[in-house]
């Protein structure tokens, strides 16, 4: 099956991608729908990080239910906690396998998460 992307974006990027039976989700950060980073600390970061997971698995069909995979930068260590409470929330049960790393960011954010989903078509 060819790839097929979905959604576009101001950066050389598809906030989406199905390969076959998997849907990657490019990382995603806290970046509104204005364009803007959301303002707050790693809570609302957070939130916001997910919302827009799951706003890109959307477009090609899946929902975080989906998802198998993720990998988390966080750009302070110490937020891992707060971090963990929120995400927990949003995977409530079966979570996905998960990698949680401290990194630099490209930009002043505190967190970037991206999804591996598996949806058969």
């Amino acid at each position: 099956m060819p790839k097929q992307t979905f959604g576009t974006s101001h950066v050389p990027l598809s906030p989406a991608v199905r390969a076959g039976d998997f849907v990657y989700v490019s990382g995603q950060v806290p970046v509104g729908s204005d364009g803007i980073a959301v303002k707050g600390g790693i809570t609302e970061q957070t939130e916001q990080v997910l919302a827009n997971v799951k706003a890109a698995l959307a477009l090609a069909g899946c929902t975080l239910d989906d998802v198998v995979k993720t990998t988390v930068w966080l750009e302070d260590a110490r937020d891992f906690g707060a971090f963990n409470a929120v995400y927990a929330r949003h995977f409530p049960k079966n979570p996905p396998a998960r990698t949680t790393v401290e990194s630099r960011l490209m930009i002043d954010i505190k967190i970037e998460v991206e999804a591996v989903a598996y949806r058969p078509v």
